[in-house]
């Protein structure tokens, strides 16, 4: 996967379409609603037995790989909906102002297993063209989740340690990025029995939150987003218990419709391609209103403090901002 190449025409051919034949932009969800098609996952984003795969190309020779997994349950299944349409302005901020070499991005979502919700794990694929706009719109909104306090991330976390094969990692030695979307805690583990069902690995036990974090950090950056106007936005139990397994890597996110300005200018701050002094004027130049310019660069402020910390603290400096190449201008 991942040899196409993503372009703002092929996206706006897409909408124009859709808009054009009244078709539903999520349009498995649509179908499930409508009775045409059994409530499951979608075929394309079932993972049981599969691995995921970020590989190099003659296209993209230097992939790199970005998770980004949505809570689908209550209150969250609406962020989706904004990533979908917001689409040209993560893929700006990646591609046109350069912030990372070759992006390969998978989207996916969880829901809450033992609640018995009916698409509880969903994954895409990483694409580099406009094919991720398919894992996304094939994506069933359950909102379905329990009162625990609890969904299942930490089935996605299992899968993205042990289930996901990417060049970056294992020729040069580069983690991938991977963003939760949530606004509860994760389960305290993962279940032998849930493990086969959803993911069928021949896992041989139960897997503890602890082991799955420690396994996930390896080989990702693993980021967690708590949107506004969810249920538990300004609970401080919610941020400090991802606070105690991500560290500085939490981010309260003011302006759901910011989302993927936000994905896109923490992997640049990341990356060393962007700064804070220049986020600003690179939003805009991907066409964020004032707000959201405001409410990016607030949100990734402490991850810029932290990774320029540590940065200090090894004695070494923060990379200059990256050169664009032409590649990266047609768009």
């Amino acid at each position: 996967m991942g040899s196409s190449s993503y372009s703002d025409d092929f996206y706006k051919d897409r909408v124009a379409t859709r808009t054009a034949t009244g078709t539903p932009t999520f349009i498995h969800d649509a179908a499930i609603r409508a009775g045409t098609s059994v409530a499951k996952v979608h075929d394309t984003l079932n993972i049981h037995g599969k691995i995921r795969e970020a590989r190099d190309s003659k296209e993209h020779p230097n992939s790199r790989p970005i998770g980004v997994i949505f809570d689908v349950t209550g209150s969250m299944a609406g962020v989706p909906r904004i990533l979908q349409e917001k689409l040209p302005q993560l893929m700006g901020l990646l591609l046109r102002k350069g912030y990372i070499e070759d992006p390969q991005i998978l989207f996916g979502s969880i829901g809450d297993h033992p609640c018995g919700d009916l698409a509880p794990l969903q994954i895409g694929q990483f694409e580099s063209g406009i094919e991720m706009d398919d894992n996304v719109t094939h994506i069933y909104l359950e909102g379905g989740g329990g009162g625990s306090y609890e969904e299942s991330y930490q089935n996605a976390l299992y899968f993205f340690a042990h289930r996901t094969s990417c060049d970056a990692f294992e020729k040069r030695g580069l983690k991938g990025y991977l963003f939760l979307i949530g606004d509860e805690m994760a389960y305290a583990r993962s279940t032998k029995a849930e493990l086969a069902a959803l993911i069928g690995d021949g896992a041989q036990g139960d897997a503890s939150l602890e082991e799955i974090v420690a396994a996930v950090k390896e080989r990702w950056e693993v980021f967690f987003i708590i949107p506004k106007g969810t249920n538990h936005y300004s609970d401080p139990k919610l941020e400090n218990f991802w606070k105690t397994h991500l560290g500085q890597n939490v981010i309260k996110l003011e302006d759901p419709s910011a989302i993927c300005e936000v994905i896109g200018a923490t992997v640049g701050i990341c990356e060393g391609t962007t700064t804070s002094d220049a986020l600003a004027a690179d939003l805009k130049d991907v066409g964020a209103r004032d707000s959201i310019v405001h409410v990016a660069t607030s949100s990734v402020d402490a991850i810029a403090k932290d990774r320029a910390l540590a940065n200090v603290g090894t004695g070494g400096a923060l990379p200059a901002k990256a050169g664009r190449s032409d590649k990266n201008e047609r768009l």
